[in-house]
Formats: C-alpha cells, sequence, structure tokens
C-alpha cells in the first residue's frame, strides 16, 4: 500500500457486517447527555484518534473503547471506522452514521433546551421531568446524590444518599452500588453529582425483621409491609422503608407476612444500576 492510500473498515468489523444498514439513533441517544459517550464520538470526529478523544474526554483509552462498543451496539451500525495508512499512520474517523448520530445528538439537546425553558426556570419542575423522562422495566427508583466513591482495581464502590426532603434526612435512603472503573469514568460520577438510582422488584429480597436485622454498611433496608400479593414464585411485597421511600420486593412463597409486618429489604450492590436524571 502506498503511503498515500488509504484502507477503511469499521471499527467493530465482524461484528457490523451481521448487522442490516438500519441505525437505531433513537436507541443509541436515550441516556443523558451527561454521559460522555456521545463527548467522545465528537472528539474522534474532531481529532480523529480514539486516544485523543480519550484524553479530551477525560477518560481511559479502555473506558473510550467501552463507550465506542455501546454506542455500536446500540445505533446497530459502524459509527466510527480505522483509517490505515498515510501521514502519521492512519487512525480513526467517523462514518457517515456517526455523522448522523451526532446530528440527531444536537437536535435532541437542542429541543430539550427549549422544553426546559418552558418551565419557567422551575427547579422541582425540571427535576421532575427529568425523572420522568426515564423509562425503564424497573419499578425501584430513588434520587440519590454520590456522596463517596472507594475504588478497587476495576470496580468502584458508590455510597449514594436519598435526595428527596424525606429521604435526604439524617436516618434518610443510603444505597450502595458496585459499578466498573470505566462506568464511572463515563459517567463522570464524583460526590455531590445527582443521580438515579434504580433496582428490579425481582432483585430485592424481602424478609422478616426478627430473623434478618438491617446490617449498617450494606443494602438492608429496614421497612413496613403495605401490601403483600401471594405467589407461587414468591411473595410481592411492597413496603415503606423507615428512610421514608417506597420498594418493591419478593419474599418466599408463603411467606406468611402480613401488612404492616416489619420486614428487611435487601440487594445486592451490583444489582443497584446508576443512569443521570438529565442536565
Amino acid at each position: 500500500m502506498n503511503s498515500g492510500q488509504y484502507s477503511q473498515r469499521p471499527v467493530a468489523g465482524g461484528m457490523m457486517r451481521a448487522m442490516h444498514q438500519h441505525p437505531s439513533f433513537l436507541d443509541a441517544l436515550r441516556h443523558d447527555m451527561a454521559d460522555k459517550r456521545i463527548d467522545i464520538l465528537r472528539q474522534i470526529g474532531q481529532g480523529g484518534s480514539i486516544s485523543q478523544a480519550a484524553r479530551a474526554v477525560g477518560v481511559s483509552y479502555k473506558a473510550a473503547w467501552q463507550a465506542l462498543d455501546t454506542l455500536t451496539n446500540l445505533a446497530g451500525v459502524a459509527l466510527v471506522e480505522r483509517v490505515v495508512g498515510g501521514v502519521g499512520g492512519g487512525g480513526a474517523r467517523l462514518t457517515a452514521a456517526g455523522d448522523q448520530l451526532l446530528a440527531a445528538a444536537d437536535a435532541m439537546q437542542q429541543a430539550r433546551t427549549v422544553v426546559l425553558q418552558r418551565l419557567d426556570g422551575s427547579e422541582v419542575a425540571q427535576a421532575v421531568a427529568a425523572r420522568l423522562a426515564l423509562r425503564t422495566s424497573m419499578r425501584n427508583q430513588w434520587p440519590c446524590i454520590v456522596q463517596g466513591m472507594h475504588a478497587s482495581g476495576q470496580i468502584v464502590r458508590v455510597h449514594l444518599r436519598g435526595a428527596g426532603e424525606l429521604a435526604a434526612s439524617a436516618d434518610g435512603l443510603a444505597v450502595y452500588s458496585r459499578i466498573t472503573r470505566e462506568s464511572a469514568e463515563l459517567l463522570g460520577l464524583r460526590p455531590g453529582v445527582p443521580v438515579q438510582a434504580l433496582c428490579k422488584a425481582t432483585a430485592v429480597r424481602v424478609l422478616p425483621a426478627a430473623v434478618a436485622p438491617a446490617a449498617p454498611g450494606a443494602n438492608h433496608w429496614p421497612a413496613r409491609a403495605t401490601r403483600v400479593s401471594r405467589g407461587e414464585l414468591g411473595d410481592e411485597v411492597s413496603a415503606q422503608l423507615d428512610a421514608g421511600v417506597q420498594m418493591v420486593g419478593f419474599a418466599a412463597p408463603q411467606s406468611r407476612l402480613r401488612v404492616r409486618s416489619r420486614v428487611v429489604m435487601a440487594a445486592d450492590e451490583s444489582a443497584i444500576v446508576l443512569a443521570f436524571e438529565g442536565a
């Protein structure tokens, strides 16, 4: 190959050849623009380098690749292609679909700005609108603030506090989540950042308080049952946490729990998903 010639191929080569050429930009843009994935894509378009984009956005090279993999999977088409040869040995550039995704992201951000301006500057209305925009099958959702983070290898343990009036009290909601270091970088997590904590109802275990006392420093929440629905695979229990928020989980079949029973709701830290409310 001559030095002036270029060879282009999708970054995700084999996988992208198996995908149909019908971009799904809506899926790729469902996440809040505070997520750094779109920023990484934009930097690649401007600088032609994945490593340079990672440095510009402030994430690791590995995190930048994770961002591209996620966006590519969501869009269903290649967004970046390698350019081999030429001055400097080549690099990366956006495909036509990548350019279209950035244009769609800009349009969505402009539309969002207009909607928020129509809320007359009401911080409460804006916060509620942002939370309602998050569509998910997870029934347990709580607005939280990042209190602290502890990294150990590739895992980051995130300590969250509830952001609502009841949940934010001294005895309010405390949640712990374990995520990868790359995810923490891409989300830009740091103490003081507001996030949504989410958990599937099926991931929450409901135990009688008498046999499972709440443990501090863990996802063990003392509560009182407000609704109990019997089931062959498990009894669904809705409960009012002492921390002031609602939670739904499952007890063992024929648990004998009743309305007003004292219970402990428990969830693994890896079951807590973090998402941005919007900005």
